[in-house]
């Protein structure tokens, strides 16, 4: 069976610039699947030559075992939604949502028709006769879902779609697209810079990095066995203790005399250090804490049963800070990474 989109050594220069540099990907069928990245890494030029807005300088797209390479965006099965979200402030909600099958002299029953059905699917049924300025940040996302939805396309392409609203309303619509996307059935090709964002909604994830792609997989393998030190450095925090390295909220902070900074816990493997900063955060607290051997590491552990005046308390103390071997992992530049545990 064909993957829904298939990229070899796609490459896209700008100049003397290389923005993507020998891409290879295959994307399922029904997957939600997120590119991640830095600005300047690639992913929304990847994005583009799907859609067919760049041609590459290099390689191929396949979309459902169609070449598309040199076919231009109104002829490959793809729909894009965009971060300003593009919608027409001039019509209502469903003339917006009919507006791609009016364009393919769609019936106007049969328009009207799937035009509803797509806004029952985003849950806006009610809502047909507003004009997007009557809307909320999340209901013209959803809106601009519907009229992508609507076309059938067998891939939809979002660029960063999540990135003008605020924190709250951005954490409930990732919730939201999850659910839209597994009851539309669509494959979902997700670009974003947001790596809490990415592990939320994916499937499967492919980190870029200049152009090119330092890791794939799923949200658990990515965080918790990074290939590369750049894929542990930028998907969430990573520290490096002696040779090996090992996640925040692996780790706690205790006092020498056994007391806890956080949540109680102990390890196989322990340091000593210095506490340089507490960062109170609520439902966490952050520790900096400056290690003997030289190492900084960040520890970040759960407000079980502690308040702000308990943790700040431990600011300059001297501190055992333990983790398990089976938590360590070790990364190199060159992609080359040793477990002691999956």
């Amino acid at each position: 069976m064909a993957s829904a989109v298939r990229i070899r050594d796609l490459r896209k220069t700008f100049g003397s610039v290389e923005a993507v540099a020998g891409v290879d990907l295959d994307i399922e069928d029904g997957e939600f699947f997120s590119m991640l990245g830095p600005s300047g890494s690639g992913k929304t030029t990847v994005l583009r030559l799907i859609a067919g807005f760049e041609r590459p300088t290099a390689g191929t797209v396949v979309l459902g075992g169609r070449d598309v390479t040199a076919l231009p965006p109104f002829e490959r099965d793809v729909n894009t939604v965009f971060q300003d979200y593009a919608l027409f402030p001039h019509l209502d909600v469903l003339r917006n949502v009919e507006y791609g099958l009016k364009v393919r002299r769609v019936p106007r029953a049969r328009r009207r028709e799937r035009a509803l059905e797509a806004l029952r699917s985003v849950r806006l049924d009610g809502m047909e006769e507003r004009r997007p300025a009557e809307l909320s940040g999340g209901q013209r996302q959803r809106v601009a879902l519907a009229r992508a939805l609507v076309n059938e396309p067998r891939v939809l392409l979002l660029d960063e779609p999540l990135g003008a609203l605020d924190l709250k309303l951005r954490e409930e619509m990732q919730v939201e697209l999850k659910s839209i996307q597994r009851r539309a059935g669509i494959t979902f090709v997700f670009v974003t810079h947001d790596q809490e964002e990415a592990l939320t909604l994916s499937d499967r994830v492919a980190v870029l990095d200049r152009g090119r792609v330092e890791q794939v997989g799923t949200p658990a393998q990515v965080y918790e066995r990074p290939a590369t030190a750049f894929v542990a450095g930028f998907v969430g925090t990573s520290n490096r203790i002696g040779g090996v390295c090992v996640r925040p909220e692996k780790i706690h902070v205790e006092a020498p005399g056994g007391s806890t900074a956080g949540e109680p816990g102990s390890g196989d493997r322990h340091a000593f250090g210095t506490v340089a900063e507490v960062v109170y955060a609520g439902a966490v607290t952050r520790f900096v804490v400056d290690l003997e051997s030289g190492d900084r590491v960040v520890v970040l552990q759960q407000n079980l049963s502690t308040s702000s005046m308990d943790v700040m308390r431990h600011r300059g103390a001297r501190v055992r800070i333990a983790w398990h071997e089976a938590h360590e992992y070790r990364v190199t530049d060159a992609g080359e990474r040793q477990a002691h545990a999956s």
